[in-house]
């Protein structure tokens, strides 16, 4: 009776991940099998990852605020009509792909800076929150309570000493380590207004409400309506405690100056507003500054409660895009089988394409699933490189030396599908290629992987590389 009993529930939840909506063919198979081959604990782990869930009060929270917020155009004595750029015909398809995907319209009016390195991205934004004069807010997936966290916290604890409004939220499994260290407690107690997203509470519990793993990794700072920065670096020290046999970490991010920051800022307030109950929607409605020169850019926020496949589309539509050099680096490379396509039709089109990725990962699953998808992007013509000093973490990519995206996500079914992502996409040469500067000094201090090279790999690594593929759906 056991049997017969785990058999029916394996059959009902094999086709619960059939009629799922928004499920890629071989996301199914891949769970089918994992039901199949491991009963228990392929239905146990299907009933506690298996679906993008956050729980039904959360997305209904999150679709309320989000109603709430004014749009752009709202704001209130500001001529938004003359920031609107004019752009050429062949990119303006990427600016209406990034506005489907979180109504962002694309602005002119931009001014932005490459920082120079980890230590550097935080002393700027010290610098910056020790010139605030009404307020400070941080969004980052992790804070850690080390060197640079330590410099952040005590910024914003002198910011709101001399009177500014400063708000901190933290992922609250991301930042763990944080929220029960003594920093937390102190920056409180200080007056700083913190938030916890996507609170975990009893692990228990919040499992029969929603997915534990759906976190908000974004990386965001915004500071006086004005500032704001982005890019893929968390709030802590390039050495990394928790996996300091992977340092440093390398990171990249820029500062942004414009009305590219209001953007950045509705991103956070809804945030804010979905985590914390605090209603700062009014912030949005200050006026923005009189017209500026400045590039054209576009705040491009995803999410499992905004559309599905929204991130994958805005890589691929890149990718497309390209027409003579595409330079990508990620830490995470687990595509979907349509980005994979991409990539290896941009290079069969002769586009010269480049994916830098870490030779050493903090995952082992995902470097032995990125590495089986090698042959066939070197089959195709695509250059790949892997990263020698440290866990190259920075997520970039550019286009034609024209077109820029940086921000937090990776190329991974989890930055696709299951966190919350924020990343800008901008048009100016001179920037471009000073990301493309950055992206040629990580080829400086990388191997190129040949196709002779992976051709002679033992069939014991490709049988590894390959087996975790399969669930790479899953990863």
């Amino acid at each position: 009776m056991l049997v017969a009993l785990l058999f029916l529930i394996q059959i009902a939840v094999i086709v619960r991940v059939l009629l799922r909506p928004h499920r890629d063919p071989a996301a199914r198979m891949a769970w089918i099998v994992v039901i199949l081959v491991l009963p228990v604990i392929g239905v146990l782990s299907y009933v506690l990852i298996g679906e993008t869930n956050i729980g039904r009060k959360r997305t209904l929270r999150v679709s309320q605020v989000m109603a709430q917020l004014p749009k752009f155009s709202q704001v209130p004595g500001s001529d938004v009509s003359a920031l609107t750029p004019t752009l050429e015909d062949r990119h303006e398809p990427l600016f209406i792909v990034g506005q489907s995907i979180s109504g962002f319209p694309p602005i002119s009016g931009n001014q932005a800076q490459l920082m120079a390195d980890s230590n550097a991205t935080i002393d700027a934004m010290v610098d910056d929150i020790d010139n605030a004069t009404d307020h400070v807010h941080l969004l980052f997936y992790i804070w850690m309570p080390d060197g640079n966290g330590r410099k952040m916290a005590e910024a914003v604890k002198r910011a709101v000493a001399r009177g500014v409004a400063c708000r901190v939220l933290v992922d609250d499994l991301g930042s763990r380590l944080l929220i029960r260290s003594p920093l937390w407690a102190e920056m409180h107690k200080a007056g700083v207004k913190l938030g916890r997203a996507l609170e975990v509470g009893n692990p228990l519990l919040r499992i029969a409400k929603g997915r534990i793993d759906l976190r908000n990794h974004r990386k965001i700072a915004v500071i006086d309506n004005h500032i704001t920065y982005c890019g893929s670096q968390n709030c802590a020290d390039p050495e990394f405690l928790t996996k300091a046999k992977y340092a440093p970490w390398v990171d990249a991010v820029m500062r942004f100056t414009g009305p590219i920051a209001r953007q950045n800022q509705k991103v956070f307030v809804g945030d804010w507003m979905a985590n914390v109950d605090e209603d700062i929607r009014d912030i949005l409605l200050a006026p923005l500054p009189p017209p500026q020169p400045g590039f054209t850019a576009q705040v491009i926020a995803s999410g499992p409660t905004m559309r599905h496949s929204a991130a994958t589309e805005m890589f691929e539509s890149l990718i497309y895009n390209a027409r003579r050099e595409l330079i990508i680096t990620t830490p995470y490379y687990v595509p979907v089988r349509s980005l994979q396509s991409a990539l290896c039709a941009a290079a069969n089109r002769n586009v010269q394409t480049t994916l830098i990725l870490p030779a050493r990962n903090d995952d082992f699953a995902v470097a032995a699933t990125s590495r089986s998808y090698y042959e066939d992007l070197l089959d195709a013509g695509v250059r790949i490189f892997e990263f020698l000093p440290g866990l190259l973490h920075t997520k970039s990519l550019t286009l034609d030396q024209e077109i820029t995206l940086i921000g937090s996500a990776n190329m991974d079914r989890r930055s696709f599908e299951l966190n919350y992502e924020n990343n800008i996409l901008f048009h100016d040469p001179a920037l471009t290629n000073a990301m493309r500067t950055r992206q040629h000094s990580y080829l400086t201090q990388s191997r190129e992987v040949t196709a002779a090279e992976v051709a002679d790999w033992s069939r014991m690594k490709r049988l590894r590389n390959n087996a975790l593929a399969i669930v790479g759906p899953l990863l």
